[in-house]
Order: C-alpha cells, then sequence, then structure tokens
C-alpha cells in the first residue's frame, strides 16, 4: 500500500530569484544540477519528463509562476505512488535568494529506505545547485550518469574511488582531487561536498562531479551524476567515465 510522506528543504542561494528561477524550471537549467535529462513545457498544466539512463517519468506542471513559484508532479505508478514537487522563492536585499522546496506524495512499501534515501539526496542535490549558481551560472552543463548495481561493500568501493582521485581514504571539503580519465584531459579539482558513507563531491573548473554509493537497502548501488560545462561531446563522456567504473571496480 503506498505511504505518504513529506519533506521540507531550505536553502539561501547567492543568485537572484531571475537566475534561480531558470535553474529549476527549464530543462537546460535543471540538467545543469539535477539528475538524468530533463524537459518542462512552461505553462501551468505543462508536461515534463525526466530521462534517467533510459527510463522516463512523466509529470504535470501544477504551478508555474516565474520567478516565484514552480511546482510539478510526476504520473502515478501502478500502485498509486507519486511525487510531488513545490519550489518557493524568496529575493533577499542584497541579491540572494532563499529557495524553499517541499516534496510530497505517496511511495511504494519500502517508503522507509526510500524516504531516507531523499531525505539525505536533497542536502547533496541543493548543495549541487548552489555551486552551479556560483561557480557555473547561466552556463548548461552536460549530465553525464552511470550505474552499477550490487557493486560491493562501501568501504571497499569508497577506497577504491578515492584511491583513483587521489585522495585520502575519508577525504573532507576542500582536499584536492586528481581526475584522470583514458580519453579526457586530466583534471584537477577540489572536494567540495563531503557526504559520506553516500555521496563525495569534486568540482573542477569545467565540471561538478558527484560519486554516489547508495548503502546495503539500495543494493549497495554505485552511481555517477556528474555534470560537465563545456564543448566535450556527451556520448564521447559517457563511454568515458563508463570505462573508468569498469576500471575502479574491476
Amino acid at each position: 500500500m503506498p505511504h505518504p510522506f513529506e519533506l521540507r528543504k531550505e536553502i539561501e542561494l547567492e543568485a537572484t530569484p531571475e537566475e534561480v528561477w531558470a535553474a529549476i524550471a527549464t530543462g537546460p537549467g535543471i540538467d545543469s544540477w539535477f539528475m538524468g535529462s530533463n524537459q518542462v513545457e512552461p505553462r501551468e498544466g505543462g508536461r515534463g519528463a525526466l530521462d534517467l539512463l533510459g527510463h522516463v517519468q512523466g509529470s504535470t506542471v501544477t504551478g508555474w509562476e516565474p520567478g516565484s513559484r514552480f511546482a510539478l508532479r510526476s504520473d502515478e505508478g501502478p500502485d498509486g505512488a507519486f511525487l510531488a514537487f513545490e519550489y518557493l522563492i524568496e529575493g533577499r536585499e542584497g541579491g540572494s535568494t532563499v529557495l524553499r522546496l517541499v516534496q510530497n506524495g505517496f511511495l511504494g512499501d519500502d517508503w522507509e529506505t526510500e524516504y531516507e534515501a531523499m531525505r539525505v539526496g536533497w542536502d547533496m542535490y541543493l548543495h549541487k545547485l548552489a555551486q552551479y549558481l556560483t561557480h557555473f551560472r547561466g552556463r548548461t552543463g552536460t549530465p553525464v550518469a552511470a550505474v552499477r548495481p550490487k557493486a560491493g561493500d562501501g568501504d571497499e568501493i569508497w577506497t577504491r574511488i578515492t584511491a583513483a582521485l587521489g585522495l585520502p581514504g575519508t577525504p573532507a571539503e576542500g582536499d584536492r582531487a586528481r581526475l584522470e580519465v583514458d580519453g579526457l584531459p586530466p583534471m584537477q579539482g577540489v572536494v567540495d561536498y563531503a557526504g559520506f558513507p553516500t555521496f563525495l563531491g569534486v568540482r573542477t573548473e569545467d565540471g561538478l562531479y558527484r560519486f554516489i554509493h547508495s548503502g546495503p537497502l539500495r543494493g549497495d548501488t554505485v552511481v555517477l551524476g556528474h555534470h560537465v560545462f563545456g564543448d566535450a561531446d556527451p556520448e564521447e563522456l559517457r563511454k568515458a567515465w563508463d570505462s573508468w567504473l569498469d576500471d575502479v571496480l574491476a
């Protein structure tokens, strides 16, 4: 039986309400910090779509007040489960903006695990939104994703990932990282998010890189969720990072 839930989050962003709106309510903006590839029809009643590794989740725009309120409701699943999102934008003196998020709906049988994953996941994604608006404002990112279910124990996976990035075993924000991926130029970066045992974030001059381990309750899945700002070919990026992940997990 679907289980009702509600989540509330709030963040202050160093950007104008118009810049925040472009980041949360347009396909290219969402593509620059959130998961998957996104489309939004810009009107109340318009259709939205999230394409995550070939799985498309449809939605309907339920609130469209440019610069102040954007709301979206996913299509219901066979069991009646759905997710609804409401973003409230409030400008502040000095050019900053407070963004409030309310997410609710109905989750499936494993609702407690799903709820916890979303609760901690939103902290990471809102941090990534802040990084995007601070360091890559006005640019459009190319999303790059890879997933490996049943990859293995978290401690072992993190040991492999941090070693591949030239990081200590338990990195801290501000640590310097090195991204060496076959087929791509070597990159220097800095740890901008240390959310262990689930998330590690690295920012470079041209990208936001996220490394995720879901934990045993969600299948010990490893996920790469990157956003690259530049002229690189999306398919070449995908292949390069897919091979990198294979090498790290081998």
